[in-house]
């Protein structure tokens, strides 16, 4: 369940902290007075600050079926999927990788484990086919629990129980060995119980390794206390044999002697003796080289595999020897202390970039290289590319690092020489620890498990190392007395390039480590895998298989206890509720202990590289440490801000904590699934959408409860700013956000939480009594504060009918006028409070009262807008001027120009015309309130009514509106004219011309007052004062041109006489007159008016150019005259012809009714001249054909034919009477093609018989014409 999984993780980090004592702390324990100088004690509260680089997890838990019975390990491997444990009785115990299930346990010797070897090396990873997976994972549930004893021989009848068979898989096929003290090694197949190889070599066997292809070549090397490097080759299965090396016959035992299987078939070689007890065996990754520690120092040889054919002699020489140390304690301790060697595969190591970015993506690193993985690929230049392999040895406190070179042809001097490799010693470290384990964990970072020695009496020291109690085994055995006073191992991460330790030791707290010697520890570690994304936060249940090979090893389950699982349970409240009320739960608590036991450890699912380390009664794992550790180092040391920050900028972490909680304690089913298409079928699976959900959901709250802790240790620290600060960064929930700003108001911090309240609405709201306490608290203190947070807070935040409130009584205070000073600003309080005022009556739908606040701070823009968007101008109809003076100061008034004054007061002059035009505003009103002190406002409005625009405008005047205008001045004319004479002459003329409302009196005054004596002289002509008028323009314009288009507007004879008049003792006068008069008067008469003897100038040339106007005047008269009686003459002759034609027509009346042919005096007779034979002619009756004067039938059937005159005819008869002479049967013809259908449906022939009646009718009626011709 997800309290579990919480409380399995909490357990985790105490038992990680445990596991982790600082460097500071054992020296302090260890000081000899206990006391502590100052300055180092500060030194050493600095260094606890320092975060570590990895993390470690105790794994003993896992391991139970290793130490039941009291029994302790002796050594271990890990290489794979697989952990390989030797026990100090024997045991040795196979399990899988992450889960620790037990595949073998079987009891290979009868004394202490004190090396392990596996082939291939490193086995390969599983495949990650699901069929292999489920099949080793189903047989794996139930291991045998008691070992089998490969150890001793025995009958038939004591057999060990049999052990179930494995799939022959590529990572379970490999085999093991084994070295005891007991001095056997056995070599044992994992697939196989039955291939089994013990061989006796009579002497405790410190080092065992086989060869990577023992499978084919059956080899191993061995070495031990006898100081012999033995290579044994061949040997069978199930047989226990004796090594050839000491001289006896082998014979044949163990448990499967009996059946004749024990003969000895294997040989053994001694490569290497003398040079004193070998405790470290090591075969190299490719197989090539061996390297081997005895007394003296390590050597490193040339194996016998993959050499060429020309190279089989090379075979098992030695290439290099490096010499132990010429030291203090190293005569003595050299066979004491045991050698560790590592060859290392750099293209599966962690990169130094990775690294430095896991385990300090928040510190500054220290100084790691940056040498690419794989640097050591090398060779001759141009020639083929050999692999270069690197060896870590650690032996004492000294570390050697060697990259050897393989061998091949010489070059050079040596050409013609085989080469068998070389070793070239790359560094060389030294240290103050005894190495008990060490590898490489970045091509650049040295991994090292130390042992420290503790500080002894003087009488006791006798070496450096003070290892002098140390035994050869190592573990102290019973009945032996052995001082107790060893310290905790220590881990280091050291820098290759500098020599330097990384960071500071981390301290392990190891079980009974104050009995174990430097021979107790072991160290292994697991590369990195690079295979898939194992560690993934985010992966569904299919992904499983493929994605980490570890996941597919050996737990099934893992694929139920993924965070895609339907079956999971989730570590959120909602999920475990869910579980509680479930009717399916069937499961025990062994059933779930069962689980938890199987579940891999969240620590080893990973891709990163793992540290293993075991002691005789711990397994500790190390790892790099990740986001997510790094955040809770955080959260521990109280570092919230770097802790929410972490989680900010990597929500991720926060997954990765989930998974773990999932993988370190999976929940109880549901229901039992029976197979994979029940769990796909199943519709109640979580997607991928809600899993993301529900991360965010947990991100979210995450980082706010960091937040939260953050901003309350800044309020316990004073420092208010900054808490306020981190509030509107941290917080996100209405509840929180009432929490803490009530806390900042009760504690009067109000400016350092204001500006970080939230601003939009949250889910649900934040209450508007928060909102409302801030504003109304500076609406008493700060009203430039107050200003901002209007501006910035929408109204929707709060009540507005409260903060109107408030502001009303604020303003009601008698320290706030508009002619207070605050802050040096005269009225500024006043204006600030107004100001909100209003956005606040805008806000809550009250339009009028805003604008009155508006106008009262003179904002025309705002007034403006507001009363065009609203269309609320009545509500300042009581107060036209204010309206009008809103951008119109005193001083504009007193000295502005009037096209300033005209600009300022445009816009309102625009809405009151257009409120007029509406009735909203009506101009009586304006006209009322302006008159008396504002006539220049007035002429404004007036003007704009009258033209439909306001000429500050660039838009052209409308029309339609000017025409409405000009209604409404109607009103006002007399006004209208007192105003334009004013401000505006030219637009007195238009008025005085246009309109007809005005005084012709009151005009005539204004005007005579005025002396306009244009405007006059209309006025006059109006009132019919035309002499006055006239005299006017002669004596005050003596405009000679004016004075004849007045004299010939008028149309007046008197009123030319007296222009003539006016005009004779005038020159100038007179000569206008004879250029201009024209035709408007006799010129004769004008000639004869001329006084004699007077001196006219260009009087030849006025007489001239009167003449010539009169003569070109009385041509134009007679061309005109000439032109119309033309076109009489014309139109007259279209008339006769066109009344001369025929009108075709057919009768349509009822039977009985005839159709009379009116008559102009209702007489319906007409006289029809009818022609005889003879040519004589009588009357015509109307109603009557002309040509046969047969009466028209009711149904007439022949087409008819009239004229003007009266004169009817069936066409027939028109067509016969005037064809007389001509053929009777083309008359006959041309008569009946009206009632030919096959004719009438022929266009050519109606075509031809039209032209034919047009041609006969075209003198019109042949009667009439008959009659004329005669």
């Amino acid at each position: 369940m997800a309290v579990d999984a919480e409380e399995t993780g909490q357990k985790e980090r105490v038992e990680n902290n445990l596991l982790l004592d600082s460097h500071s702390d054992r020296q302090s324990g260890i000081s000899s007075d206990g006391a502590e100088d100052g300055e180092d004690g500060a030194e050493e509260e600095e260094d606890e600050e320092d975060e570590p680089k990895l993390k470690y997890a105790r794994l003993t838990s896992h391991l139970g079926g290793v130490y039941r019975n009291g029994d302790a390990t002796s050594t271990f491997l890990v290489a794979g999927d697989k952990m390989i444990v030797g026990t100090h009785n024997g045991n040795i115990h196979v399990l899988i990788l992450p889960t620790f299930h037990t595949l073998r346990v079987y009891q290979a010797h009868k004394a202490s484990v004190t090396a392990i070897s596996v082939s291939p090396f490193p086995p390969p990873l599983p495949s990650g086919k699901p069929d292999a997976v489920n099949k080793l994972a189903s047989q794996s549930q139930h291991p045998s629990t008691k070992a089998s004893s490969v150890a001793s021989a025995g009958s038939p009848s004591s057999r060990s129980p049999r052990q179930q068979a494995f799939a022959a898989t590529p990572s379970n096929s490999i085999h093991i060995a084994t070295a005891s003290i007991d001095g056997n090694v056995c070599v044992y197949s994992l697939i196989d119980p039955m291939d089994v190889m013990l061989r006796n070599f009579a002497r405790p066997v410190q080092a065992v390794a086989l060869s990577p292809e023992f499978k084919n070549d059956k080899a191993y090397l061995s070495g031990g206390l006898a100081g012999n490097l033995i290579l044994t080759v061949g040997g069978r299965s199930g047989t226990s044999s004796t090594a050839t090396t000491t001289g006896a016959a082998a014979s044949a035992s163990g448990w499967l002697g009996s059946i004749g299987l024990g003969s000895n078939t294997g040989k053994d070689t001694v490569l290497h003796s003398g040079e004193g007890a070998i405790k470290t065996i090591k075969w190299s990754l490719s197989g090539k080289y061996v390297v081997w520690i005895n007394e003296q120092g390590f050597k490193i040889m040339r194996s016998s595999l993959h050499l060429d054919s020309a190279d089989t002699e090379s075979a098992w020489k030695r290439i290099s020897h490096v010499d132990r140390p010429d030291g203090p304690g190293w005569e003595e301790m050299a066979g004491v202390w045991r050698g560790r060697a590592e060859w290392i595969d750099e293209n599966h190591l962690e990169s130094d970039k990775a690294f430095s970015i896991s385990c300090n993506a928040f510190q500054e690193t220290a100084n790691v290289g940056s040498r690419p993985r794989g640097a050591q690929m090398n060779g001759p230049k141009g020639g083929k590319v050999r692999r270069v392999e690197k060896l870590v040895v650690g032996w004492g406190g000294t570390v050697w690092i060697i990259n050897v070179h393989p061998g091949g042809a010489g070059a050079a001097k040596n050409v013609g020489e085989r080469g068998l490799g070389r070793a070239e010693i790359v560094n060389i470290l030294r240290t103050d620890c005894i190495i008990s384990g060490l590898s490489l964990y970045t091509p650049s970072v040295l991994v090292i498990l130390a042992y420290i020695t503790p500080e002894e009496s003087d009488e006791d020291q006798t070496s450096p190392y003070n290892a002098r109690s140390q035994t050869t085994e190592g573990t102290p055995r019973r009945g032996r007395h052995h001082r107790s006073n060893a310290l905790s191992p220590e881990l280091r991460l050291i820098d290759i390039s500098t020599s330097e330790e990384i960071s500071t030791p981390d301290t392990l707290s190891v079980s009974r480590f104050e009995g174990l010697s430097a021979t107790d520890y072991h160290l292994s570690v697991l590369p990195a895998h690079r295979g898939g994304n194992s560690g993934a936060s985010q992966r569904g249940a299919l992904e499983a298989f493929g994605g980490g090979l570890w996941d597919v090893t050996m737990n099934p389950t893992r694929l139920f206890s993924s965070g895609a699982s339907v079956q999971s349970g989730d570590s959120n409240s909602g999920n475990s509720v869910g579980l509680k009320t479930s009717s399916r739960l069937s499961f025990s608590k062994a059933a779930t202990s069962e689980r938890n036991r199987s579940a891999p450890h969240p620590a080893i699912v990973g891709p990163n590289a793992k540290i293993y380390i075991h002691s005789p009664y711990d397994c500790i794992l190390a790892t790099v440490r990740d986001l997510s550790d790094h955040l809770s180092w955080l959260l521990e040391r109280n570092k919230y801000k770097e802790a929410w920050e972490v989680v900010d900028q990597h929500p991720e972490v926060i997954s990765s904590s989930h998974e773990r909680l999932f993988d370190s304690s999976p929940s109880t089913p549901t229901k039992v699934q029976g197979s994979l298409s029940d769990f796909f079928a199943d519709d109640s699976s979580q997607t991928t959408t809600s899993a993301s959900k529900t991360l965010n959901s947990a991100v979210e709250k995450e980082k706010r409860r960091i937040g939260e802790h953050w901003v309350q240790q800044l309020v316990d620290e004073g420092d208010w700013a900054s808490a306020g600060r981190v509030c509107g960064q941290v917080l996100g929930t209405s509840s929180r956000w009432e929490h803490w700003v009530w806390l900042f108001v009760q504690s009067d911090k109000f400016e350092e939480i204001t500006p970080f309240i939230p601003t939009v609405e949250l889910q649900p709201p934040l209450p508007s009594l928060v909102y409302e306490v801030v504003l109304g608290h500076y609406i008493a203190y700060d009203t430039v504060r107050l200003k901002e947070l209007l501006e910035r807070w929408p109204p929707e935040l709060y009540n507005i009918r409260s903060i109107t409130t408030a502001l009303e009584d604020r303003l009601r205070a008698p320290d706030v006028r508009e002619d207070t000073v605050q802050g040096g600003e005269k009225g500024r309080d006043w204006r600030i409070l107004m100001e909100g005022l209003a956005k606040l009556y805008l806000a809550d739908g009250r339009p009028r009262e805003a604008l009155r606040c508006f106008i009262a701070l003179k904002n025309a823009d705002a007034a403006m807008n507001l009363i065009r968007n609203y269309r609320i101008l009545d509500a300042v109809s009581d107060d036209i001027p204010g309206l009008l003076l809103l951008r119109v100061s005193k001083e504009q008034m007193r000295i502005a120009p009037v096209s300033e004054l005209e600009q300022a007061t445009s816009e309102p002059i625009k809405l009151l015309v257009d409120d007029a035009y509406h009735g909203i505003v009506r101009p009586e009103v304006v006209v009322a309130q302006l008159e008396e002190n504002h006539p220049l406002f007035l002429f404004f409005y007036l003007r704009a009514l009258w033209t439909g625009f306001s000429p500050s405008e660039e838009t052209k005047p409308n029309d339609r509106l000017a025409v409405e205008g000009k209604t409404l001045v109607e009103d006002f004319g007399d006004l209208a004219v007192e105003l334009f004479a004013e401000y505006d002459r030219s637009l007195l003329m238009d008025f005085l011309k246009s309109s007809q409302s005005y005084s012709f009196e009151k005009a005539k005054a204004v005007c005579e007052r005025r002396n306009f004596v244009t405007e006059l002289v209309y006025i006059l002509s109006k009132t019919g004062e035309t002499k006055r008028a006239l005299s006017l323009i002669i004596d005050k314009l003596q405009d000679v041109s004016q004075a004849i288009s007045f004299a010939k507007s008028q149309d007046d004879p008197g009123l030319w006489d007296d222009l003539l008049d006016y005009s004779m003792n005038k020159p100038r006068f007179i000569r206008g007159l004879l250029e201009e008069v024209g035709t408007a008067i006799n010129p004769i008469t004008l000639v004869r008016r001329i006084p004699e003897g007077l001196e006219i100038e260009g009087l030849r040339a006025g007489l001239s150019r009167m003449i010539k106007e009169y003569e070109i005047q009385s041509s134009i008269s007679e061309g005109v005259a000439r032109v119309l009686r033309g076109e009489v003459a014309i139109g007259m002759d279209t008339l006769r012809t066109r009344q001369k034609k025929g009108v075709k027509f057919n009768l349509v009346h009822d039977i009985e009714t005839t159709i009379p042919i009116d008559q102009p005096n209702g007489d319906l007779s007409v006289k029809i001249p009818t022609i005889e034979n003879n040519n004589a002619s009588e009357d015509r009756k109307p109603g009557y054909c002309a040509g046969c004067r047969k009466q028209f039938r009711v149904i007439e059937q022949e087409t008819l034919v009239g004229f003007a005159c009266g004169h009817v005819f069936h066409l027939t008869h028109l067509l016969k009477y005037e064809n007389r002479d001509h053929d009777a049967n083309e008359v006959q013809a041309n008569a009946t093609f009206d009632g030919d259908a096959d004719l009438a449906l022929s266009v050519g022939a109606k075509v031809a018989h039209a032209r034919l009646i047009r041609s006969k009718t075209a003198d019109g009626c042949p009667i009439v014409h008959e009659k004329e011709i005669l």
